[in-house]
């Protein structure tokens, strides 16, 4: 029965966003997602109490799957922290920069105050990047590599760094501009030219 739950839960969830995406927030209804789904709204508040919850967790499952991919990249273990800044940015930008992704992010901006979710959408999406960033940093600031200080703040920076001139023009549905490439490479050298601490090792 958990397999089945869990698979209709995924279905739901499935449905739901791709009709946010359509129509956006206000225009979505329970109403509709369960007609989609083949079942009645009954059955789909069995799953999420409301419109605000389902909406919720459709935007983190679109992306949590690929965000735990990312975490795993920022290997505290891997002596060369600029080689892991790299990895890390260029997964991230591929993630953030995805169709779908945009497509959600979009929603989640334009209703997310009208919904009132807008804290929880953030918390759960951005805000948890920077957590997870910030945690790497911390240990980076343990061995040396990084100063020390406000983690999160760096993290929100090296964050920002890595979407300039890409992200912005692409909400507008316009053209990077820069190269992802481009635009790792230069916010990594520019966070260690800040940042760097008296043991990180020098570029060969």
């Amino acid at each position: 029965m958990r397999v089945m739950s869990d698979a209709r839960r995924q279905a739901i969830l499935k449905v739901a966003t791709e009709l946010f995406r359509e129509v956006g927030y206000e225009r979505a209804s329970m109403a509709t997602i369960s007609a989609r789904l083949g079942g009645s709204k009954a059955t789909l508040y069995k799953y999420f109490h409301s419109k605000e919850e389902l909406f919720a967790a459709a935007m983190h499952a679109a992306v949590e799957g690929r965000g735990e991919e990312l975490v795993q990249l920022l290997d505290s273990a891997d002596p060369d922290p600029r080689k892991v800044l790299r990895r890390f940015g260029a997964a991230y930008l591929e993630l953030v920069s995805a169709e779908d992704v945009m497509a959600i992010t979009r929603t989640a901006v334009a209703e997310g105050t009208n919904s009132g979710l807008g804290p929880t959408l953030y918390t759960n999406g951005p805000g948890r990047g920077i957590r997870e960033i910030s945690l790497y940093l911390e240990r980076l600031q343990d061995q040396g590599f990084v100063q020390n200080g406000d983690a999160r703040l760096m993290a929100a920076q090296l964050k920002s760094l890595l979407e300039a001139g890409v992200i912005e023009p692409l909400m507008y549905g316009a053209e990077p501009e820069f190269s992802k490439t481009a635009a790792v490479e230069a916010a990594v050298t520019a966070f260690f030219r800040v940042y760097a601490g008296s043991e990180l090792p020098h570029e060969a």
